[in-house]
């Protein structure tokens, strides 16, 4: 069986201003290394077969950053893989606005010119995940990349569990998943290392982004 460990990259500056981010390419900050060295401490726990990333480089670097953790405190992993349809929704003409900024533009109820709708975004993430874990059988898999993409997956895969609308998707946080069949399962949030990984300052995708505060689903 192929698990599969979803991480959120560290924090940003647009993540710390509340500005949604979506495809646009922000660095993490400093704040975001220490997020992403802790997770990486925590994962070193146990032993992982490989890495995936998110092509934006606040994720690709969370990778690295949890790929130097993990070499420095056991057996290490060779290289990181880029899966391009991991990267983050895509949310238009409302990237770079802060919440203020997104409700005097598009008012409740207004559509925003080139959002990726949420399906679409589980309609790429989901595959590439399975993918994934078809090519590397029996492995243990640590992907980083981001709240909007986890939030698709976690509605994609589990759209009966009312436990993960309530589970906050923060920067370094860690969401597992394994292959059965040929499709994605959830596993159980009350994993030790995804309760550890959310910490003092790790903000939650909701509260940083506009667009996904108006969504329920």
């Amino acid at each position: 069986m192929t698990l599969i460990y979803l991480v959120r990259h560290g924090e940003t500056d647009w993540n710390r201003e509340r500005r949604i981010q979506g495809s646009t390419d922000i660095p993490l900050n400093d704040t975001g290394r220490v997020q992403a060295a802790r997770t990486g401490a925590l994962l070193a726990r146990r032993t992982w077969d490989g890495i995936a990333a998110s092509p934006l480089s606040r994720a690709r670097e969370t990778a690295e950053i949890i790929a130097r953790e993990l070499g420095s405190r056991g057996p290490g992993v060779d290289g990181i893989e880029i899966i391009e349809n991991i990267a983050e929704r895509r949310y238009g003409d409302a990237e770079g606005l802060t919440d203020r900024e997104l409700s005097m533009r598009f008012p409740n109820g207004t559509p925003v010119p080139g959002r990726e709708h949420r399906d679409d975004v589980a309609a790429r993430a989901v595959p590439a995940l399975v993918q994934l874990a078809e090519r590397h059988p029996g492995s243990n898999l640590i992907v980083t990349s981001h709240g909007g993409i986890i939030r698709a997956v976690l509605n994609a895969v589990a759209p009966l569990s009312p436990k993960h609308h309530s589970v906050p998707i923060t920067n370094g946080s860690v969401h597992s998943f394994r292959l059965v069949d040929g499709s994605l399962e959830l596993v159980a949030f009350d994993d030790p290392i995804e309760e550890e990984s959310i910490g003092d300052g790790c903000g939650d995708l909701v509260d940083q982004n506009g667009v996904e505060g108006r969504e329920s689903s």
